[in-house]
């Protein structure tokens, strides 16, 4: 089960005008709990006037390697956005030596390093996770490569500009960098526009050889990631070999035409212990499962980060959106809790499997 702990802040490093990366301690007797796969996150949560506001933040730095005794450091990125309340914290108050209430890692926008050529596409703050993903991957695997084609408004507000070009100098025969600038021109390479599914569809087989790729890593706002997606679907590329984590989605959960049972409740099994509660007009069966179980896991709330997976046991239930759960896990049983609805009175979910 997803813990929280509370992490002192070891660095604050300005990356720019409006994103930092906090390096956390990660103290001795921790280090298990906090070892992660390449391309997981963590939650943050503070009080705000008596609200909990929880938010996620990928984890950038490589992954521990098998048999060690875990990370000594995390660090994520942080992007600001406006009004955010926890990202307007990390900008303007955090500093060195304070003290951060830290999730264990979740998260399944990950890669096994193996033998083998890897892509990824991103956008904006969707670099962090995709950062972790490559060091790893190259530190690990000599027979690794990654084509890495990132886009960003202009040169001052690309996140992790730096330490990329150090992996493009410290691996220069298999890590391929491909930077397009949707705002500014630049002196060379590509020229400046968005990265949608046509302009995806005619540039990546002139990059790299699309049906040699075994694993494609699509990771940033919902409209780069969909065009993405549309665009290997259209090159040829099956959907086992796509993963995808979205970071910014703008539209509202479309409203449900469906009607709920006028009594329905939720048995909920997480960390091995069980309840069933009912189920109150309107809310999610996270929603119900929090007002009697505080510890059940979440994050943003919002059907993108799937921090709140659980398996459907028995029972029906209606998902608003989702963001987060490959088709195979909806097809095996697995939901979003903060997302999800009966639809028959009686649902059991299982938060331990």
């Amino acid at each position: 089960m997803a813990r929280f702990h509370t992490l002192r802040v070891a660095a604050v490093d300005r990356l720019t005008d409006d994103s930092v990366a906090l390096t956390l301690t990660v103290p001795q007797e921790l280090r298990e709990e906090y070892r992660h796969a390449a391309g997981q996150h963590l939650a943050l949560r503070r009080l705000v006037d008596g609200e909990e506001i929880r938010r996620t933040y990928s984890i950038c730095s490589p992954a521990p390697a098998p048999g060690s005794a875990g990370p000594t450091t995390l660090r994520v990125g942080v992007r600001l956005v406006e009004g955010g309340a926890f990202s307007t914290y990390a900008l303007k108050e955090i500093d060195v030596g304070d003290e951060l209430e830290v999730m264990t890692p979740a998260g399944r926008f990950t890669l096994d390093p193996a033998p083998g050529l890897y892509a990824a596409i991103v956008g904006g703050s969707g670099i962090t996770p995709v950062l972790s993903i490559v060091s790893t991957l190259l530190a690990r695997e000599p027979e690794a490569r990654f084509c890495l084609l990132r886009s960003d408004r202009t040169a001052a507000s690309t996140m992790f500009l730096d330490e990329v070009a150090d992996l493009k100098d410290r691996y220069p025969g298999r890590l391929q960098l491909v930077t397009v600038l949707s705002r500014e021109e630049q002196q060379a390479g590509l020229p400046s526009g968005r990265l949608d599914q046509e302009r995806l569809t005619g540039l990546l087989p002139a990059l790299l050889p699309v049906g040699q790729v075994a694993g494609w890593f699509l990771c940033g706002p919902f409209g780069l990631v969909q065009g993405a997606e549309r665009a290997l679907r259209g090159l040829g590329v099956t959907r086992t070999r796509i993963h995808e984590e979205i970071f910014h989605v703008d539209a509202a959960a479309p409203a449900s035409t469906a009607t709920a049972p006028a009594h329905s409740t939720v048995t909920a099994r997480l960390d091995g212990r069980g309840g069933t509660w009912p189920v109150q007009d309107g809310e999610s069966l996270l929603e119900t499962v929090l007002r009697n179980r505080p510890d059940a896991p979440y994050a943003c709330k919002g059907g993108v980060c799937g921090t709140c997976r659980a398996f459907l046991v028995t029972g029906e239930v209606r998902m608003d959106r989702n963001f987060a759960l490959e088709p195979e896990e909806t097809e095996a049983g697995y939901v979003l809790a903060c997302q999800s609805h009966p639809v028959t009175e009686k649902v059991e979910l299982d938060f331990d499997r």
